[in-house]
């Protein structure tokens, strides 16, 4: 398929779901497959393994988290995460988990790569120079989820992961085959269902932003697991979420006009955090700066 084609059904994509999924990305089947075998071996490790990693301080190097969102939404998350920064510092391998560090750290380095291609389409799908995307530091932080998602015993009472947006630029998530990510569009919520090999993109908050509404942050759940197996996912965010961060962003300027004025005010990551740590996760944290 020829980049422009790419590129015009990347953008559409954006435009109306805010969801995509790739194919033919370039990261080998067997190096995914390790990682979710990775993430399964940390999670099925006894307490006294992992409560080395245990904190609920998001702005740790590397932590690990038991219903992430415990203390701010009503319901519980029926899921365990270890969340990792890996760019643009990334961890030593000493400080991650024995069991899957060094696949976190491969997997990390593929999706950065991926993340960058993806940030050049999406700046020639908005009519701008192919790195200005990159260039505004877009694909320079990124945050790893390492998720497990256990059976549930009464999956129609909780749910995996509560209907939210990302706090990020762009996520790309990698799932199993598993499936129970829904994308919310026109008051129905859609099933993502798995596709071998391939990986999840959506739009975060912040693109959505600073692209003044032109791709969209679509809300999206985690129903909870009915499955006899558990679920496991990893997605990658490029933000450098809970991190200090002084960078000021608004709306391109390239984007604006007089029939398209800047629908949101310039802010700071550290504002956006700021913002996103006091609310509950369901809770949109976009029109806390809208004009």
């Amino acid at each position: 398929m020829r980049r422009r084609s790419v590129v015009e059904k990347i953008g559409e994509a954006s435009e109306k779901w805010g969801f995509f999924q790739v194919i033919n990305h370039g990261i080998q089947l067997e190096v995914l497959e390790r990682m979710l075998q990775g993430i399964r071996a940390f999670h099925e490790q006894d307490s006294e393994a992992k409560k080395r990693f245990y904190t609920r301080d998001f702005s740790s190097d590397t932590y690990y988290a038991s219903n992430f969102d415990l203390y701010t939404s009503q319901g519980a998350s029926w899921r365990d995460t270890v969340g990792c920064y890996t760019a643009p510092d990334p961890p030593r391998l000493e400080d991650l988990p024995a069991v899957c560090g060094e696949i976190m750290m491969e997997f990390s380095k593929h999706m950065k790569a991926l993340g960058e291609l993806l940030f050049e389409l999406l700046s020639e799908a908005l009519g701008l120079n192919s790195n200005h995307l990159k260039d505004i530091d877009c694909a320079k932080s990124q945050v790893m989820f390492c998720q497990y998602y256990p059976p549930c015993p009464q999956p129609n009472l909780t749910l995996g992961l509560s209907k939210h947006t990302d706090f990020s630029f762009l996520t790309v998530l990698l799932q199993d085959n598993i499936g129970g990510l829904q994308v919310l569009r026109d008051q129905t919520w859609i099933d993502v269902p798995p596709v071998p090999g391939a990986l999840v993109v959506n739009i975060g908050d912040l693109l959505q932003l600073i692209t003044n509404d032109k791709f969209i942050s679509a809300e999206h759940r985690v129903v909870a697991n009915g499955s006899t197996e558990p679920r496991i996912s990893a997605p990658c965010f490029f933000s450098t979420f809970m991190k200090a961060n002084p960078h000021v962003y608004g709306p391109i300027k390239e984007l604006l006009s007089e029939e398209n004025p800047a629908k949101y005010r310039e802010l700071t990551i550290n504002e956006f955090a700021d913002i996103f740590r006091s609310k509950t996760i369901s809770t949109p944290a976009l029109h806390h700066f809208r004009i």
